[in-house]
């Protein structure tokens, strides 16, 4: 098919990394819409693992060209860190990487501004990774934004970071009581980073139009989660960018009906990182030893990641929301041990049952999740390659999930490297 979305139908760390990694040995484009370096997608082959926060991860097949859309947030400085690392590594970068010249900075006093606001509010902190994300998208929202095309015109650049830090230090020195940005440094290195970075800002959206009209095979990377969504997800505790469908459209310049399927990709259990409810959350022992089976600790952050059952009410959500044509599974291994399974069906709240997700954060954090006890399998499963060959027991869990979710899956990860995995 020549575009498929890949998004997260859960709380992001869904394992959305492999499944591009694994599409994108057969795509000639793959695009990243939203998000900025709060993101981490691992990939892991060849005994080497690979950590990207902005750069897409089509960017691991030497065969393809990687877009960084309008919709995303980028700290100039990670992504030379980024870039530089990867070729340290042996991945060709310069030549393959093409940036949207409507594409958002992240400038010094974003991620201060976030860090002394999450501080100042301690009863009600979201969680944020500090990357300064929410600020940027909120100076993009109120059209005080400097653009990746500022970069091309010093005069404008000048102006537009004149303004911005005068505003952003009255802010922090009289609101906060911390210390403001140089003006000065700021611009130095916008410069030092322009240099570097002026042969790949493009205009994103016409090229990559007009590479979908010559047939080329375009892969469209989400960040974070369905449940992260800033309109759709449980808010306030979510990301500051649009995580589903529409933020494809929306971050890359590109028609709803240029999409030709949509995967969404869900943990064989349930995590998210930061604050806010989580209905399945397990508090004791087990959530702990999942944790640490799964490796569940945050990419970008390294913060653990908290641990449930399988939450079927946000999957189906997920689902209706991106209109999802298939589901890949991820970090089934993961469950190998347990003797049993629980996967959430439905919600009670206040003594009625609920089978659709609820919009108020209020309801959700109040919820009880309504489970059926499934048996563990007990045996090792990331040497299976065929889907007949799984025992019948993680067959059938996969089975219920489906039912669940109404939606095939067509992928299963059973380990973290590139061959752990089975295609249905």
């Amino acid at each position: 098919m020549p575009v498929q979305l890949v998004l997260g139908a859960q709380w992001g760390d869904e394992g959305k990394g492999k499944v591009v990694d694994l599409l994108g040995e057969v795509s000639d484009i793959v695009a990243r819409y939203q998000g900025g370096s709060n993101a981490g997608h691992t990939v892991r082959f060849d005994g080497e693992t690979f950590i990207l926060h902005l750069i897409p991860t089509g960017i691991l097949r030497p065969h393809t060209q990687c877009f960084i859309g309008n919709g995303m947030v980028i700290n100039p400085d990670s992504l030379l860190e980024e870039m530089k690392a990867l070729e340290e590594r042996g991945i060709m970068v310069s030549g393959r990487l093409f940036i949207s010249q409507n594409a958002h900075l992240i400038l010094p006093y974003h991620p201060i501004i976030e860090k002394v606001s999450e501080e100042m509010d301690e009863d009600n902190k979201i969680g944020t990774t500090g990357r300064g994300i929410g600020p940027a998208y909120a100076d993009k929202a109120s059209r005080v934004g400097i653009r990746m095309g500022d970069l091309l015109d010093l005069s404008l650049l000048k102006k537009k970071v004149s303004q911005n830090v005068r505003v952003k230090n009255l802010i922090l020195e009289k609101v906060y009581g911390v210390q403001g940005v140089n003006e000065e440094r700021i611009l130095d290195s916008l410069k030092a980073f322009r240099d570097k970075i002026k042969g790949s800002i493009i205009d994103a959206r016409w090229r990559l139009n007009e590479e979908i009209r010559k047939g080329k095979r375009v892969l469209l990377e989400g960040a974070q989660g369905t449940l992260l969504d800033i309109d759709f997800g449980t808010y306030p505790y979510v990301t500051s960018s649009n995580t589903t469908i529409g933020g494809a459209c929306t971050g890359l310049g590109i028609g709803l009906r240029k999409i030709d399927r949509i995967i969404g990709v869900l943990k064989a259990y349930t995590t998210r990182v930061g604050n806010g409810p989580f209905p399945t959350e397990l508090e004791g022992s087990l959530g702990e030893e999942i944790r640490e089976m799964g490796g569940e600790y945050g990419a970008t952050t390294g913060r653990p990641r908290r641990c449930g059952w399988f939450d079927g009410v946000i999957a189906r959500y997920a689902v209706q929301v991106n209109d999802v044509d298939a589901l890949a599974v991820t970090k089934l291994d993961v469950l190998d041990t347990l003797d049993e399974i629980q996967i959430c069906t439905g919600y009670r709240y206040r003594g009625e049952g609920l089978t659709q997700f609820p919009s108020n954060s209020r309801i959700l954090e109040e919820v009880e999740p309504v489970t059926e006890v499934m048996p563990g399998w007990k045996e090792p499963i990331s040497g299976v390659r065929e889907y007949g060959d799984l025992p019948e027991d993680a067959r059938s869990y996969l089975k219920k999930i489906e039912e669940i979710v109404e939606t095939p899956i067509r992928m299963v990860s059973v380990g973290s490297s590139r061959e752990e995995t089975i295609w249905l």
